[in-house]
C-alpha cells in the first residue's frame, strides 16, 4: 500500500492577504478569530469585551503576559469597519509561528502544557475569575514555551460555580497523560481519533485492576466515569445543582493543586524507541559527520529563512544549525521518544523561542480534521517553509513508507521551498536493513534517477559525496 504525503497547500489563512475568518473559532460564541494582512484579530461579544476589561485590571493577567505564558494581547478599535459583523469589541494577538496540535506533542509538551494550565488557573482564582474552558488547543508554543491564547476562556468566577471544564482538562490532559505514564500506549492517536479527547468510560476500561490503585485513577478515572454514566441520560443541570449547594471556590483550589501534584509526578515508562539514541547510533564517523554538518550550515547560511522545516530531526542538531539562520524551525520527528529527548535536551539547555520540535510522520502526517474537514488544520496549511532539511530521510519516505520517488520530490516541489536533501544509496549499511526482509520492488530507488528528478524540479546549488560515495548531499533551490 503506498503511502500519501500531507498535500502541499497554498500558503495559510493567516498569512495570506485581505481578511480570513479562523474557521476553527467557531466553538466559543463569545469570540471568533480572523486573520487581515498577516495579523491576528478576535471580535467580542459584549460579555466577552466586559471580562477582557476585567482580566486586564487583574495582576496575574500583565504577570504572566510579560513572561511569555499569556500571548501578548492589546485592544485595538475596528468597530463600524465593514465585513466585521456586529462585535462589541476587538483585540489584537501576537502571532504565533507555527500552530501545532497536541497529537503532535511530546508527553513532556503535553505534561507542561496541562501544568501551565493549572498554574493559570491558580492564579485567576486568586483574582476570583476562572478559565471556563480547559483545552490543550488553547495553548500553542513559542519554540519549547507553552503560551496560553485563548483569552475570553477567562470570565469571572460566580458564587457558588464549579469548574465546568474540569471534564474537558480530564479527557484532553490527565487520560491522555495517565495513558502514556501508566499503560505505557501512545496517546497521540488516540487524540488525533477524537478531537474532543478520551471520554471517562472509555479511559476506565483500559484500566486494569492494579491500575486502579495508581494515584488518581479512583478518582478522575472511576469516579468520573460512574458520575457520567449516572447522570448524561437524566438531563439533570449538575452545574445549577452544586451552583444551588453553594459549591465553595476553596474545593476548586484544592481539585486544581491535587491535579497539578498528579501530574507533575507523571512519569514515561523506561521504553527505548528505535531511533531515541540515533545521535550517539548513527553510521556516520566523526570526520564524515562534520563535513555532513558544515555542508548543512553552509547551504543554512546562504540567506534568513523565515520558516525552515527539519524533516526526520531526530534529537535536533541539524534544526540547531539551521536555526542560527531562521526566524523559526519546525523539527519533525516520527519516533515520538526523538522528540521528548530534543524537547527536554532544549529546555534543559538554551530554552529555545525558535524551535518548535513535534512528533509527526511524515507518511501519516496530522490530516485536516473537525468540523468541515477545516476545525484543525494539515500540516502545510498552518505555514509552508523556505528551507526544507531531508537529512537521512528519503529511504524510510521510499522503502519503509512505499512512497515512490518521484511522488516525494513533486511534493517537496510542492511546497515551494529550498531543500537540503540527502540521497542514501544502496550499499549504505542503514538501506541494506531497510530491504533485508523485504522484497526488493524500488527500481527507482537509484542516485542518478533522483539526481534526475531533482534536477527537473529544483535547481541544484552544491552537492557533496558523503562516506565515501554511500551518500550525497544537495543543497537546491525551486525553479
Amino acid at each position: 500500500m503506498t503511502a500519501v504525503l500531507p498535500k502541499a497547500a497554498s500558503a495559510p489563512d493567516r498569512t495570506e492577504p485581505g481578511m480570513h475568518f479562523e474557521p476553527g473559532s467557531y466553538r466559543d460564541r463569545s469570540g471568533s478569530v480572523f486573520y487581515r494582512d498577516g495579523r491576528v484579530f478576535r471580535g467580542l461579544s459584549e460579555t466577552a469585551l466586559e471580562n477582557w476589561e476585567l482580566l486586564q485590571r487583574a495582576p496575574f493577567f500583565e504577570k504572566n503576559r510579560k513572561a511569555g505564558r499569556i500571548v501578548d494581547t492589546w485592544s485595538v478599535d475596528l468597530k463600524g469597519e465593514p465585513g466585521l459583523g456586529q462585535w462589541a469589541g476587538f483585540l489584537e494577538h501576537a502571532r504565533i509561528p507555527f500552530v501545532s496540535y497536541p497529537y503532535e506533542w511530546s508527553f513532556g509538551m503535553l505534561k507542561d502544557a496541562a501544568l501551565l494550565h493549572l498554574d493559570l488557573m491558580r492564579e485567576a482564582l486568586a483574582s476570583d475569575m476562572i478559565l471556563r474552558d480547559s483545552s490543550p488547543y488553547n495553548i500553542q508554543w513559542n519554540g519549547v514555551h507553552p503560551v496560553f491564547i485563548d483569552i475570553p476562556s477567562f470570565a469571572p468566577l460566580r458564587k457558588g460555580e464549579p469548574w465546568v471544564g474540569y471534564r474537558q482538562f480530564c479527557e484532553l490532559f490527565l487520560y491522555p497523560l495517565m495513558l502514556q505514564a501508566y499503560k505505557g500506549i501512545d496517546f497521540r492517536p488516540w487524540l488525533r481519533g477524537r478531537i474532543d479527547g478520551i471520554p471517562a468510560e472509555d479511559m476506565y476500561r483500559l484500566m486494569s485492576l492494579r491500575d486502579l490503585f495508581r494515584p488518581g485513577v479512583l478518582l478522575h478515572v472511576a469516579a468520573q466515569s460512574a458520575l457520567q454514566q449516572r447522570y448524561s441520560s437524566k438531563g439533570v443541570n449538575v452545574r445549577n445543582q452544586l451552583a444551588s449547594a453553594g459549591f465553595d471556590k476553596r474545593l476548586i483550589e484544592r481539585n486544581v493543586n491535587k491535579l497539578a501534584a498528579l501530574i507533575s509526578g507523571l512519569k514515561l515508562p523506561p521504553i527505548k524507541t528505535e531511533w531515541s539514541d540515533y545521535d550517539r547510533t548513527h553510521s556516520y564517523d566523526e570526520r564524515e559527520f562534520n563535513r555532513k554538518l558544515e555542508f548543512v550550515r553552509a547551504a543554512a547560511s546562504t540567506r534568513r529563512w523565515q520558516l525552515v522545516w527539519d524533516l526526520g530531526c531526530n534529537t535536533g542538531t541539524f534544526s540547531r544549525v539551521a536555526a542560527e539562520h531562521a526566524d523559526y524551525v519546525v523539527a519533525m520527528d516520527g519516533d515520538w521518544m526523538a522528540i521528548e529527548n530534543f524537547y527536554q535536551r532544549e529546555k534543559a539547555g538554551a530554552a529555545s523561542h525558535s524551535i518548535l520540535p513535534l512528533v509527526v510522520n511524515l507518511t501519516d502526517a496530522s490530516p485536516n480534521q473537525g468540523w468541515r474537514g477545516a476545525e484543525r488544520k494539515g500540516l502545510a496549511e498552518r505555514g509552508q517553509p523556505e528551507l526544507t532539511l531531508c537529512l537521512a530521510l528519503i529511504h524510510h519516505i521510499v522503502i519503509s513508507g512505499n512512497v515512490p520517488l518521484a511522488d516525494f520530490i513533486d511534493w517537496l516541489a510542492g511546497l515551494g521551498t529550498a531543500v537540503v536533501i540527502e540521497f542514501v544509496g544502496r550499499e549504505d549499511e542503514m538501506v541494506q536493513i531497510l530491504l533485508a526482509n523485504r522484497e526488493d520492488q524500488y527500481d527507482d530507488y537509484q542516485p542518478e534517477i533522483f539526481r534526475q528528478l531533482l534536477a527537473a524540479r529544483f535547481e541544484i546549488k552544491a552537492e557533496q559525496d558523503l562516506k565515501d560515495g554511500k551518500r550525497r548531499i544537495y543543497f537546491a533551490v525551486p525553479k
